[in-house]
């Protein structure tokens, strides 16, 4: 097992490096007839390229996307869905004095660890570019969910540092989300993260944060007991995700201060159907969806590229001071979001794949 793969029915296999010739994803399984473009697929890699803002990196590229197989006038086909971006703007030169350096916080020491060798050009196959690739693929899961079950994906920062949003996840949109660079509903609050990530990066410095996900008119029934269990599948989905340090569902560590009639989400019956009073626990019960939204949260940490000096070992465990250049985020929070939507996509429509099978037997 490689552990380049996600997915049981709907499976995905990405590949490519931060700087080798492209970025790219294999979709296995997806279901015939999804009405894709390629427009509405590159969308959705826009809101994840580099150079967007002034508080991203400038690495400069468009991340054009090429869909080479599986969509046929405008319709995937059944068959494997082969999609690339190649990248343009690669500067590995950039990399050559960190060949020898193990830099504080990155995949060097492991990789060349596991490996024998590493790919030094900007982290090679551990950087946050592989994700462009699931972006991609997250765009076909979102359009299929949107169009044959009506499920609502929005993810959106609420906190950077110590500057955190309250945010009701009940109301908040995709229009509120796009309403300013860092992708904080709170419009007030926005600045002030805004600020904050500015700052860190005239510092030479980087900040992490929390981005919460909220997924509306998910199936009931969805997650497999009991290794599968749908949030499970979620958590690893999340995490997998760079930079990722944590992941909380429903009441999540607030929940230990509430004694059970509290976090209790009792039934109650709502113009016929089942539902429940509270929602504490985000959706999930005993592994399977319920039918109330879903919401989680997601801890990004700081960034490890920094410019200001580290202490390090090199390769020959030599004792280094490390001023570290380049391009990368202050703060990686608002490049991540739709990374965020992408995973939780490729969650529900894996699950609700394997639901639909057992159902037909």
């Amino acid at each position: 097992m490689s552990g380049n793969s996600f997915g049981q029915l709907f499976k995905i296999t990405t590949c490519g490096e931060s700087h080798g010739g492209a970025v790219g994803v294999i979709v296995d399984g997806c279901p015939a007839g999804i009405k894709i473009t390629t427009e509405e697929i590159q969308a959705e890699l826009d809101r994840r390229k580099p150079g967007q803002s002034a508080i991203t990196t400038p690495r400069s590229e468009t991340d054009t996307i090429h869909v080479l197989s599986g969509v046929f006038e405008g319709k995937t086909t059944g068959t494997p869905i082969l999609m690339l971006a190649y990248n343009k703007d690669q500067r590995s030169a950039d990399y050559d004095h960190l060949k020898n350096i193990f830099r504080p916080s990155h995949a060097d020491f492991t990789y060349l660890m596991k490996y024998g060798m590493r790919d030094y050009r900007g982290s090679g196959r551990a950087s946050a570019r592989e994700t462009l690739a699931r972006v991609a693929a997250g765009a076909i899961a979102k359009k299929f969910l949107q169009q044959e079950l009506g499920v609502e994906i929005i993810s959106f920062v609420e906190q950077v540092g110590p500057i955190k949003a309250q945010i009701d996840h009940t109301k908040v949109t995709a229009a509120d989300v796009e309403a300013n660079i860092i992708r904080c509903p709170d419009q007030t609050i926005a600045k002030e993260m805004i600020s904050l990530v500015e700052e860190v990066r005239d510092d030479g410095d980087s900040i992490g944060g929390v981005i919460k996900c909220v997924l509306r008119n998910v199936p009931v029934g969805l997650g497999e007991p009991v290794f599968d269990r749908f949030h499970a599948d979620l958590a690893k989905a999340m995490v997998s995700i760079n930079a990722v340090k944590g992941f909380e569902i429903g009441s999540g560590f607030a929940g230990v201060e509430l004694r059970g009639s509290v976090h209790n989400d009792p039934f109650v019956l709502v113009e016929g159907d089942i539902r429940t009073e509270t929602n504490h626990a985000g959706g999930v019960l005993g592994g399977i969806t319920s039918g109330e939204d879903i919401y989680f949260r997601v801890a990004f940490k700081s960034v490890s590229t920094i410019s200001k000096p580290q202490k390090t070992l090199d390769v020959d465990y030599n004792e280094i001071d490390l001023e570290a250049y380049g391009r990368h985020d202050p703060c990686v929070l608002p490049r991540a979001v739709p990374v965020v939507d992408a995973m939780a996509a490729l969650v529900i429509i894996d699950h609700y794949l394997r639901h639909k099978s057992y159902s037909n037997i």
